[in-house]
């Protein structure tokens, strides 16, 4: 039994067609619009972490291929104010120094690869970290890419990393301040104070 309101399609007959076709006049079709132009569905934001300071007078929320969704710069790279880092002689009225770059984001928020690279181990790490970063090298770059304070890690010491590949999830493992990502780059195989400025591949836009 077919549905209420079901209708057959039926075609138009070729003759009628054709005649249609020479006045220049044809049956709409219908297109399917591609899906890169589809309007994405508005999804509801983040309820903020009560924990959250943001050292930063930046208010605006960034995308990356790092992770899911826009978040705010939280401490960003170099001296700060935030209270978890000892004073640093680089830095003037006691401040210290951090050598990455935190992004508030939601407990369970997905973290990309968005460099190729091998996971390589993580015990050299403090417990500032969190128990479970991820260390990860791309010897093109000649770097090593931390992403701490995660806690599940889809990926462990030796695997392949391709790009694009989801890798963690947010946590606040070691991390006093809530949920966030601290992304740092340090030279391959070097020690805290190889680290540099991570912006540029961090790859934020907004």
């Amino acid at each position: 039994m077919r549905p209420s309101g079901y209708r057959d399609h039926v075609p138009f007959p070729v003759p009628i067609l054709i005649a249609l076709l020479m006045l220049g006049v044809a049956p709409a079709a219908t297109v399917e619009q591609p899906l890169a132009q589809r309007p994405s569905q508005a999804t509801p934001a983040a309820k903020p972490d009560p924990r959250w300071v943001f050292y930063t007078k930046d208010k605006h929320h960034y995308a990356s291929p790092w992770f899911a969704g826009k978040h705010r710069k939280m401490v960003p790279y170099g001296c700060t104010s935030a209270p978890y880092y000892d004073p640093d002689p680089r830095c003037a009225d006691d401040k210290g120094f951090h050598h990455g770059l935190d992004i508030a984001m939601p407990c369970g928020t997905k973290l990309y690869a968005a460099r190729h690279g091998r996971v390589v181990s993580h015990a050299s790490l403090g417990s500032a970290y969190g128990v479970n970063p991820l260390l990860f090298r791309n010897k093109g770059l000649g770097v090593d890419f931390l992403l701490a304070h995660t806690r599940r890690v889809y990926v462990q010491p030796g695997d392949k990393i391709a790009k694009g590949q989801l890798i963690a999830r947010a946590s606040d493992s070691g991390a006093p301040d809530g949920c966030h990502l601290h992304f740092e780059v340090r030279a391959a195989g070097g020690g805290l104070d190889t680290a540099r400025h991570p912006l540029t591949l961090l790859q934020l836009s907004r």
